[in-house]
């Protein structure tokens, strides 16, 4: 993440806040990947079924386009690990879901990243396209949606090495459930660290 990057994050982060709230920290990020939350429970979902078990991991492995419920888990859980935990409707549960959603959006969209003096901040850029220009992709970047937010007081966080993930941060939500975030191995650790030291500050 260059300066200039960072400075439209925080031009966009701040354009969401209210005048006596402060930008700390800001990173672009990916969601952990591996088993993640389930989603908030939906009154009107069918109870899950199990998959085919043996069976359905071979042919997710073979041909990831092919699901099969709990193979899919089992794969990811190889792979990947945990990506998160908590119960349906938990914090890491809500905030995972409304980046789910965001990413299935048309056009492609970067997660980031804040941390004000209040709150730590969830949200995604504007989508640009496959084939967009540098100028649209500067705009989108200082065009930030709110995904979701979480008081400074009911999260803690803690940055490093997981399995494949070199550069993760791990956040400790009040309510016993977490979510991880990771950047690129050729992208630098800093803006993560620095998220991590914004939620441990005073």
């Amino acid at each position: 993440m260059t300066d200039d990057t960072r400075s439209r994050y925080v031009e966009g982060i701040t354009r969401l806040l209210p005048v006596e709230e402060r930008v700390r920290a800001v990173a672009q990020v990916r969601a952990g990947g591996g088993l993640t939350p389930a989603p908030p429970p939906q009154p009107s979902a069918p109870p899950a079924t199990g998959g085919p078990g043996f069976l359905g991991v071979l042919l997710n492995v073979l041909s990831p386009n092919i699901t099969f419920g709990r193979a899919d888990n089992a794969v990811d859980w190889l792979f990947f690990g945990v990506g998160g935990r908590g119960e349906p409707g938990s914090q890491a549960s809500v905030l995972h879901q409304a980046l789910t959603v965001a990413a299935k959006g048309s056009g492609i969209r970067n997660l980031v990243l804040g941390v004000t003096d209040q709150r730590l901040l969830l949200g995604a850029t504007a989508p640009v396209g496959l084939l967009s220009n540098s100028a649209a992709d500067e705009r989108a970047q200082a065009d930030i949606e709110l995904l979701g937010s979480v008081p400074r007081t009911a999260v803690t966080a803690r940055f490093g090495r997981y399995r494949l993930n070199w550069k993760r941060l791990r956040l400790d939500f009040a309510d016993g459930s977490w979510l991880s975030f990771h950047v690129p191995l050729a992208d630098s650790g800093r803006p993560l660290r620095e998220i991590a030291a914004a939620l441990s500050a005073g």
